[in-house]
């Protein structure tokens, strides 16, 4: 054994890699560990879809079903949604996956967005980092893709009214819909037995394999990369801290395994989810009252719900923009825009430094606001994609609910931007005031001329290290002052890069030594800036 673990080390470099990155440092903050989530839950994933995969058959033939669910004894249904119920009711332990599975890929679509709030929030997408953003923006629409394809796959009552809406998705593109239409799904829906084997390679190969590769990367990335830290006392860019990687990280994320693990077993086991056995097989001519897809999917439902009825004959093309506009130019825009906004906000702030310190959410006011915009956006897609199940729970009349989430496409993210960055301005007050004043400390004192004030005492050294702020004034971009008003491009461009720069910067100040980088050239090579 120990020539073979020589002979190994002389060849790979074993020991120099171990002895290199065993001692990398991981911050220990439990904001961090959101990502880890994520992953644990696709490696839940990727284990439970390969139990799953040994029953399962990808099948749209007809049979009639004979299995132990007796409601469904006698009724001609596809073969995928026949091995669904043997898997549920037959196969031993064969339900607990199935809810795993489920449970899994809901966590792992949330726990991405979260990761990417944190990251949007705190700024950690900045540079060298923005490779990393888009890949898991990337991951994001991928993850949707992916769940979208296997609770689609028993070809029940529920799955087959998300395929059909996916159908008329695809028919709305102009000139190649009807083509696409009926490539995709093997020729007119439903076409099952042409479509659910190709769904399930898209859903057990195609997207995991990319999945894989990306989160490879995304992981590698990382390492070299090295973590971000949040700012305090005697924390510079390019000075990263934390625990080393063995043993702490190694016990620590193992553990963390283990609890995200028995969690969704706990939820498999007492929380009921996609119960197929219920909706039925999926018959054209049949829907259920108060169908809801997975909450990942909701926003694209509420889109196409809120959009009034507008169509277009153009050129012998019949253009359907109430489909096209909010399901595929919408969700298109949405991820192209939230995987540019890194090259956005470092063009519009001219900041082209490293950063390895976190920004305080508040002391980004302006980013902050985007994020809060995009959030109240999204919550109210999502909201309207169940207008009807509000509107029978709450005796509300139908339309006034659609009106009400097509009024709150507009009002309520720019209520949500006004409110967060005002509430940030508000907090970076906060902060100077304690460091001007101190904090309360609860005793009183008699005054001279006898009255009583509470006295104050200084912040600790490490709070005050967090609440010490400046405005990036080097970022400020001056007015231009044109010698002759002509309307060019390059004055016009100038003029808009500068007003969104102060729309940045006027709302927002930094951490010392975090969020705009270091202020001197060499405190990136030596982890002591100022």
């Amino acid at each position: 054994m120990q020539k073979l673990f020589w002979g190994v080390n002389d060849r790979l470099g074993s020991t120099e890699f171990l002895d290199k990155n065993i001692r990398k440092a991981f911050p220990k903050h439990w904001s961090f560990l959101l990502g880890e989530i994520a992953l644990y839950s696709f490696v839940i994933l990727v284990l439970t879809g390969v139990y799953l995969t040994l029953f399962f058959k990808p099948s749209g033939t007809d049979i009639v079903y004979d299995g132990s669910y007796a409601p469904l004894r006698g009724v001609k249904v596809s073969e995928a949604y026949a091995s669904t119920l043997h898997l549920s009711f037959d196969v031993r332990g064969g339900l607990l996956m199935r809810q795993i599975h489920h449970w899994a890929a809901n966590v792992f679509v949330a726990a991405i967005v979260v990761h990417l709030m944190r990251i949007f929030f705190t700024g950690a997408f900045r540079k060298p980092r923005e490779i990393n953003w888009v890949i898991g923006t990337t991951l994001f629409a991928l993850a949707m893709a992916e769940g979208f394809a296997g609770y689609s796959l028993p070809d029940d009552l529920l799955s087959g009214t998300g395929l059909r809406i996916f159908q008329g998705i695809v028919l709305s593109i102009p000139v190649i819909g009807t083509y696409a239409a009926l490539w995709v799904f093997g020729g007119q829906f439903p076409s099952a037995e042409e479509f659910i084997p190709r769904l399930f390679t898209v859903h057990i190969l195609l997207i995991p394999g990319i999945l894989i590769a990306l989160v490879t990367a995304h992981l590698m990335i990382l390492w070299h990369q090295t973590h971000t830290i949040f700012p305090g006392r005697g924390r510079r860019e390019r000075a990263v801290t934390g625990e080393p990687t063995f043993p702490h990280f190694a016990a620590q994320s193992t553990a963390y395994f283990l609890f995200t693990f028995g969690v969704l077993a706990l939820l498999a086991a007492f929380f009921q989810i996609n119960p197929v056995w219920l909706y039925g097989p999926y018959e054209p001519d049949q829907v259920g009252f108060g169908s809801q897809p997975d909450w990942y999917v909701g926003f694209l439902e509420g889109s196409l719900r809120t959009m009034p009825r507008l169509s277009t004959n153009l050129f012998g093309h019949t253009i359907a923009w109430n489909v096209l506009l909010p399901a595929v130019v919408l969700p298109g825009l949405f991820f192209t825009l939230i995987g540019l906004y890194p090259f956005v906000e470092r063009w519009a702030t001219g900041d082209e430094r490293l950063h390895h310190l976190l920004d305080r959410p508040r002391n980004a006011a302006t980013r902050t606001a985007i994020g809060a915009a995009a959030v109240a956006w999204y919550g109210n897609m999502l909201a309207a994609g169940g207008n009807d199940v509000i509107s029978a729970t709450f005796k509300i009349p139908l339309f006034w609910t659609t009106w009400f989430f097509r009024a709150g496409f507009f009002v309520f993210p720019l209520a949500a931007f006004a409110i967060a960055r005002r509430v940030c301005l508000s907090l970076q007050r906060r902060d100077l005031r304690t460091r001007e004043e101190g904090v309360e400390s609860g005793l009183i004192s008699l005054t001279p001329d006898g009255g009583f004030r509470e006295r104050h005492e200084q912040p600790s050294e490490d709070a005050e290290a967090v609440m010490e702020a400046r405005q990036p004034g080097e970022l400020v971009a001056p007015y231009p002052h044109h010698l002759i008003p002509l309307p060019t491009p390059d004055r016009a461009r100038t003029q808009v890069r500068t007003r969104v720069n102060r729309f940045y910067l006027n709302y927002q100040a930094e951490s010392h030594g975090g969020g705009q980088g270091d202020l001197r050239d060499g405190s990136a090579e030596d982890g002591r800036g100022e």
